[in-house]
């Protein structure tokens, strides 16, 4: 089967026609509770007519089988499906799955949390969503994807390495002198299986009136896990085709199937036009106690570097070692110094024995008292101070060679 299209038809027949051992991800959202619905696209010269709506739990079942059954045939042994699924059906779906990939290549139980705003009614305000992982074999492909430090952790808890005392009590390791060990090298906090994505929004600009739409950044991250740049991806319910727009935008091959043709025309449609929306929570961050600006984030994410709250003298540190060691850098404040920056920087580096330190100029400071002044300190001038240098060189260049000509203005 030809890839990067999208099919009409029968996900199950489809899926036949896709040979053995090939796919290295499928994903799917089998719409169980929807009704009948119609949309228009933005110019209101077309209406799509959809009806995902089925006679019985047992017949809804009996369909996520069969289509269970050809995902195990089509995926490679390093592959894994994921199985979207809301409140009304995950229990008996997962018995389903359990009894076709077996217990053991059961991965996670993901949870999809997001904010809904909703009238008032008895009960619970639904605010989640499960989406199952299940692999092919134990020798499955997996990619760790990190995340920030929470902006509560403190810089003791990131430097230094943990073991277990003889009561079982996490403590911070020492050495035979009852010096503290610092750890390992840290790219971040591992991804857990609760993910805090936000739902996608009626005026988001991906957004197209589909009730079951998700969210693209939800299907990116599912697909960094677990694909490469270059491997195939089947959603056999594609719908508005959020999976293969995900994987044309992560470069992955991919086979979207539906069984309604307004949907396979919804679908291309969006794959000529793929617009993404961006998220502010995600970019911002969701937590009150976020101390970082905009600017110091997006410094920090240039150099490679994760974030660190709470601390006047470090700002954040590399993600990668120098020397065994970690990498502290400050960032000059918007009314520091450079000397009251560094000053700050080695304060907060004392007796910890860092290789190498990083100070981020931001400004012109003017006269230095840097002169005789004692530091290990590596000064880097932030990207938008190097391009106002680049500038006024430029500037000064220009005008140095038209006095040279005669033109002095």
């Amino acid at each position: 089967m030809e890839t990067n299209k999208i099919y009409h038809g029968n996900c199950v027949e489809k899926l036949k026609e896709i040979e053995a051992n090939k796919v290295d991800l499928i994903y799917f959202d089998p719409p169980f509770t929807q009704r009948k619905h119609s949309l228009t696209n933005k110019d209101n010269s077309k209406t799509y007519e959809f009806d995902d709506k089925y006679n019985s739990i047992e017949e809804y079942l009996e369909l996520v089988e069969d289509v269970l059954k050809q995902s195990k045939r089509v995926l490679k042994n390093t592959g894994s499906v994921f199985l979207h699924c809301d409140k009304t059906a995950s229990h008996n779906i997962r018995v389903v799955m359990d009894k076709i990939f077996g217990r053991e290549n059961f991965q996670s139980e993901i949870i999809w949390s997001y904010k809904r705003w909703s009238n008032a009614k008895k009960g619970l305000l639904n605010a989640h969503q499960v989406i199952f992982f299940y692999s092919k074999s134990q020798d499955f492909k997996f990619n760790t994807l990190y995340t920030d430090y929470s902006v509560t952790t403190n810089l003791d808890q990131i430097l230094q390495d943990r073991a277990r005392d003889e009561n079982g009590k996490s403590v911070y390791k020492k050495d035979e002198n009852g010096n503290v060990i610092l750890g390992k090298e840290k790219k971040g906090v591992p991804l857990s299986d609760v993910w805090e994505i936000p739902y996608l929004n009626p005026k988001a600009k991906e957004r197209i009136g589909y009730p079951t739409q998700k969210p693209v950044l939800l299907l990116n991250q599912i697909l960094n896990i677990v694909t490469d740049e270059g491997d195939l991806v089947v959603d056999p319910f594609c719908g508005s085709g959020t999976t293969c727009v995900s994987a044309k935008s992560l470069n992955r091959q991919f086979i979207g199937i539906d069984i309604s043709k307004d949907a396979v025309e919804l679908a291309n449609s969006r794959l000529e036009e793929m617009v993404i929306s961006e998220s502010n929570l995600l970019n911002k961050g969701t937590n009150e106690y976020q101390e970082k600006t905009e600017k110091e984030l997006a410094i920090l994410k240039n150099i490679n570097a994760f974030p660190v709250q709470r601390n006047s003298g470090i700002d954040g540190f590399l993600k990668d070692h120098f020397e065994g060691m970690p990498v502290p850098v400050k960032i000059q404040g918007e009314y520091e110094t450079i000397e009251d920056a560094i000053e700050k920087l080695e304060k907060a580096s004392y007796d910890k024995d860092y290789k190498k330190k990083i100070l981020i100029q931001t400004r012109e400071t003017g006269i230095s008292r840097l002169f005789g002044f004692e530091s290990d300190v590596t000064i880097m001038k932030s990207l938008e101070l190097q391009t106002k240098d680049l500038l006024k060189k430029n500037n000064e260049g220009i005008t140095a060679s038209l006095q040279k000509s005669g033109f002095n203005g």
